[in-house]
């Protein structure tokens, strides 16, 4: 039996990208930290990046086409269970929609030797940055000579509070995103988001969307004792969810339309 090479470069690729992400996304700590957002240089008019993900779908989170304006069988599927006038179905096109993340290349103070990192919010911390930025008082908070930091205060969820908290508030003074060269040859070097997040193929999505709607059986063995004092294997068979049966003939009939 020979080796699968291809199979053993695809796992190490998929690794090498884990560690990428690793090493280049930034996840604010318990606490207050000092942050600054610094231009995107791949697209330098705008460093607020909306990336669109499919969570649901796949053991791993997928970035939608439709963030870069690209087909998303996903997507078009979802939009063709809203539109059969089934509650049920209605709610599944919801559930399997993508979901919006924005992500902003960030130094972190203190640690600007690390180079750029990427942060990662929700719409509510991006929609108070975009209010600050709009606001002639702050302006152009992310401008390299004359913008401003970011305290990032994260509180996680415990005791009666169910979710994790992110808070954020600007520094008052302006000032140089550095002083250092080779930390502005490193922000001018930064690498481009889709490095982390690859863009899959439209044909990857389908078979994405084709393994979560048609889930393979799942089989376990159960031992039984006999009356002989030997044990006897029975196989039990998981029975699929009858909606989840439903979706999933709706699914090839409104593909094979």
């Amino acid at each position: 039996m020979s080796l699968d090479l291809d199979a053993i470069k695809a796992k190490l690729t998929q690794l090498n990208k884990t560690d990428d992400r690793r090493n280049n996304l930034w996840k604010p700590e318990p606490g207050k930290q000092t942050i600054r957002i610094v231009p995107y240089v791949h697209r330098k008019e705008n460093p607020f990046l909306e990336m669109y993900f499919h969570y649901d779908i796949a053991k791993r989170s997928m970035l939608s086409p439709i963030t870069f304006g690209n087909a998303d069988p996903v997507v078009e599927f979802a939009e063709k269970l809203k539109k059969t006038g089934d509650k049920d179905e209605w709610i599944m096109g919801r559930k399997i929609e993508p979901k919006m993340r924005t992500y902003v290349p960030v130094i972190v103070r203190g640690k600007e030797s690390d180079g750029v990192k990427f942060w990662g919010f929700g719409k509510t911390v991006y929609s108070e940055l975009l209010s600050i930025i709009s606001d002639p008082d702050y302006g152009d908070i992310t401008d390299l000579m004359n913008g401003r930091d970011i305290t990032v205060e994260f509180t996680p969820a415990e005791g009666t509070e169910r979710f994790p908290k992110t808070s954020i508030r600007v520094k008052p003074n302006t000032s140089a995103a550095t002083e250092d060269k080779g930390v502005a040859e490193k922000v001018m070097n930064q690498i481009k988001i889709t490095d982390l997040f690859p863009e899959p193929t439209y044909e990857e999505l389908e078979q994405a969307l084709a393994d979560w709607m048609n889930p393979e059986n799942a089989d376990s063995d159960t031992t039984t004792p006999t009356t002989n004092g030997e044990a006897k294997t029975e196989t039990t068979t998981k029975t699929e969810p009858k909606k989840t049966a439903d979706v999933a003939t709706a699914f090839n009939d409104l593909f094979n339309q």
